[in-house]
């Protein structure tokens, strides 16, 4: 996977060109995950020749798609200013808009609520955070979204959890190698989203204990340089974000054709159409910002460590 790349003398002179969309070159971060399915949509349409956010943006628009494992890494290239715009999950966005005292990154928009959920081991009996006292649980990354939801759940529930280890063992570890983990029963939990929560269901006979539906799992961020000097372009692509998820919530079937392919594409692990709709039906796919749920997930940052003081949300949001 590409994760970061030198600009391109193009990329440079594009973006030394404020609200220049002719002549643009757009460098957008997503992860191979359903909670990633607009990102996932517009890069097939790319692959296809059909760009979606290409023809939205005018004649002469480049789109250059970068696969990340998970919102860590992401933010990353957006330090280093590797790429521009990038789904990610609100935990890593949380942690860099502070980590930079709010002078790099920006939520432009909303994407996708739910289709993160903990699983248990099906002959384990796990039902409360006490119960996990002594057991591992894997998630995607240290310090990414679904990191922090496990932490603070288990936290919540008595148990004295450090990054290092406490009372239960929280894992980082990449989706793909969760689901092989699980099996082998080296794990007693997952903590992740889709479609590793429905494979780890119907693979592996995991069991849901916390479904996290009503929580925001994806939203689109920009780069405070690139949103400054091309504000009209990052307008013209959060626009037609929403325009792709609203294609999506009328297209479902079409839509979810194309993830299967672009997965396949990306991970090279081919899934089978009804997996996809199963995962589908626990996300809700959105382009509104979602205040509310970053706001009460920055508690779940505080009270897991990753952020060490509440910061000032106020120009996080940004609306472009």
């Amino acid at each position: 996977m590409k994760t970061l790349h030198l600009l391109s003398v193009c990329a440079l002179l594009a973006l030394g060109r404020p609200g220049n969309a002719a002549e643009a070159v757009l460098r957008v971060g997503h992860f191979p995950n359903i909670t990633h399915a607009q990102a996932l949509a517009a890069h097939n349409f790319s692959r296809q020749g059909k760009g979606w956010f290409e023809e939205r943006l005018g004649a002469g628009t480049k789109i250059e798609w970068f696969v990340y494992n998970a919102g860590p890494s992401a933010m990353e290239a957006i330090f280093a200013q590797s790429i521009d715009l990038t789904y990610v999950g609100p935990g890593p966005a949380l942690n860099a808009y502070t980590k930079s005292n709010g002078a790099e990154v920006r939520l432009i928009a909303g994407s996708a609520n739910g289709g993160a959920a903990l699983v248990v081991q099906p002959d384990q009996n796990l039902k409360a955070p006490a119960d996990f006292r002594g057991k591992k649980i894997a998630t995607p990354q240290l310090g990414n979204t679904q990191d922090i939801s496990c932490r603070a759940w288990l936290m919540a529930g008595g148990l004295k959890i450090t990054q290092l280890g406490g009372d239960a063992q929280v894992l980082p570890t990449q989706n793909p190698d969760q689901l092989s983990l699980f099996q082998q029963k080296r794990v007693d939990a997952v903590w992740t989203v889709e479609p590793w929560v429905s494979r780890l269901e119907r693979e592996s006979g995991g069991k849901i204990l916390v479904d996290e539906r009503d929580v925001a799992t994806t939203v689109l961020v920009s780069s405070v340089k690139f949103l400054g000097a091309n504000r009209e372009v990052a307008k013209k692509f959060a626009e037609a974000h929403a325009a792709l998820t609203d294609w999506m919530l009328k297209n479902p079937d079409e839509a979810q054709k194309m993830i299967k392919a672009e997965l396949l594409e990306e991970t090279k692990s081919d899934m089978a159409p009804d997996l996809i709709a199963q995962s589908w039906k626990r996300i809700v796919f959105t382009s509104e910002i979602p205040r509310a749920s970053v706001e009460s997930f920055m508690q779940n940052s505080m009270k897991t460590g990753f952020i060490k003081t509440a910061p000032d949300l106020s120009k996080l949001f940004d609306k472009p």
